[in-house]
């Protein structure tokens, strides 16, 4: 920094000097306030250049994971819409089994026997009707066809696939459609192998939920760390902020007095006019 004796007046060093220092505080000061008010400390690339692209490497990746949380909570809700039609139709095979093994009564006749049987038929329909009806945003889940693939992480590589590959209906749980069950056929409806079928698929849905909610959680930790790595980069510290604000205006302070100080030195000279 140059400094002069004060006996040249054309050019005052000192007053350039302290407008020089005031300018970079000023400049400075312009910066903590400015993270005090966003509360980052990166409000722009020049602020720290690598700090930015990192920081908004981060953020991409929270994104993309807080977009696989969802993609965790779609999935385990196709899960679930399958499951309620499961356990419904399971419980009408229960009641049809209940209702095969009340048909061999050697005291019932033929109009008692007619009667069950074309009970049992109208439950058959009903399983069949759960199967059209069950769909999640207009796809049918069980009839066999629907196996689809959720991201469930910040890779595209990271899938869950949601499958129901069993084909679910009155004729393949009971072995007779229908609309063809009649007393002739009541005894040979193979509803224990439906059951098995329609509870093996609901622990699997089981299986599949628990998986879903181990994505889930890790996921959550996952966003919660690289949240936390982001914000030692990104984020201002108040309190340093605060500190380093206080001190600048101090410095603000001294600095303009210090100019005007200079501006006025020169004067002195003209004591020298004096008679």
């Amino acid at each position: 920094m140059p400094f002069t004796g004060g006996a040249r007046i054309n050019t005052n060093i000192s007053a350039m000097n302290a407008v020089n220092a005031l300018n970079s505080i000023n400049r400075d000061l312009g910066m903590h306030q400015e993270r005090l008010a966003t509360g980052r400390r990166i409000n722009s690339s020049a602020d720290d250049p690598s700090g930015y692209m990192i920081s908004k490497k981060m953020e991409g990746r929270i994104r993309s994971m807080s977009s696989a949380i969802d993609n965790v909570g779609d999935a385990s809700s196709t899960l679930g819409v399958a499951e309620g039609s499961y356990q419904k139709i399971a419980d009408l095979l229960v009641q049809i089994k209940e209702k095969q093994t009340r048909f061999i009564n050697g005291a019932f006749g033929s109009d008692e026997k007619s009667a069950i049987a074309t009970e049992i038929a109208a439950l058959a329909s009903e399983i069949d009707d759960i199967v059209a009806n069950n769909k999640f945003n207009g796809v049918q889940l069980l009839n066999g066809t629907y196996s689809e693939d959720f991201q469930v992480g910040e890779s595209s590589a990271e899938l869950f696939n949601v499958s129901f590959s069993a084909s679910v209906s009155s004729a393949s749980l009971l072995g007779t459609a229908a609309g063809s069950i009649t007393s002739a056929n009541v005894v040979g409806l193979t509803v224990d192998t439906g059951i098995g079928t329609v509870n093996s698929a609901i622990g699997a849905i089981g299986a599949s939920l628990n998986r879903l909610s181990a994505k889930e959680e890790n996921l959550n930790n996952a966003i919660t760390n690289t949240e936390a790595a982001k914000s030692r980069i990104f984020d201002a510290d108040i309190a340093k902020e605060q500190i380093q604000a206080a001190k600048l205006q101090i410095l603000q302070q001294t600095a303009t007095s210090m100019l005007a100080q200079a501006n006025q030195a020169p004067q002195v000279f003209l004591s020298l006019f004096r008679s």
